[in-house]
């Protein structure tokens, strides 16, 4: 196996002579990530506070001391906190769209980067002990060819030192798209649509659920909602981006 500084000097050398192109403009990659060059990626959004404490939903102008935003306070959440690393337009949305849709692989290292900058910036205080994708329904998978929050799951989870139980959620109900439905539309569309695999694996184990975009939390919520009937002591969700 070759070393950390060849793998780098071969990368340098790459470089130079197949520059890598920016994921959303096309022109030459910077260096803060492997697929974005220096205007699109000061484009990114990063979610800073204020923010709902529960769900990070941020707000604009000024908050003094902790609450909980509108949505948060009139449903019922499952996961003890969940962020998100930036705002889902731009460069970020752009680079989630071709990882999810366009077969995009390529693109995991720059999400996983976000994650684990999201996760650093805010879980800082949390013991996490497994990580846990959100499943795909096999319908869904099938024709994918491959669950986006899955990679991106097993991607963070080596970066944390963690294990990450790949299919012990399964999505037992295929649902339809959530897109033009309202928040309570979409917290009973995903309603029993999750199932634990091996419960034995969550008992008394602080779990990091990971996805693509959250939007008003419903599907996360209910997945974590699994997660503690299966025994799980607390659910915490980090996701690329906030829709």
């Amino acid at each position: 196996m070759l070393s950390a500084p060849v793998r780098q000097w071969g990368r340098a050398i790459g470089d130079l002579l197949y520059p890598r192109p920016c994921a959303v403009c096309g022109a030459a990659a910077g260096k803060a990530f492997a697929h974005l060059c220096w205007d699109c990626s000061a484009e990114i959004d990063f979610l800073q506070a204020p923010m709902c404490a529960r769900c990070g939903e941020p707000v604009a102008g000024r908050v003094d001391g902790a609450f909980e935003c509108h949505l948060c306070c009139a449903q019922p959440r499952h996961f003890e906190k969940a962020r998100s690393a930036a705002r889902y337009d731009a460069a970020a949305r752009e680079m989630v769209r071709r990882f999810k849709y366009e077969q995009g692989l390529w693109l995991r290292n720059d999400l996983v980067s976000l994650l684990y900058a999201c996760i650093d910036t805010h879980y800082d205080e949390v013991s996490l002990d497994l990580v846990v994708p959100v499943p795909l329904h096999p319908v869904k998978r099938r024709t994918r060819g491959y669950n986006q929050s899955e990679v991106l799951a097993a991607g963070l989870a080596k970066r944390l030192g963690l294990p990450c139980a790949r299919r012990a959620l399964r999505r037992v109900r295929f649902t339809s798209t959530q897109t033009r439905l309202t928040a309570r539309q979409r917290a009973d569309n995903v309603r029993g649509a999750f199932s634990a695999r091996l419960p034995a694996r969550f008992r008394q184990r602080h779990l990091l659920l990971v996805d693509d975009v959250m939007t008003t939390g419903a599907t996360v919520s209910e997945c974590s909602r699994c997660l503690l009937a299966a025994g799980a002591a607390g659910v915490w969700v980090v996701t690329v981006a906030r829709g």
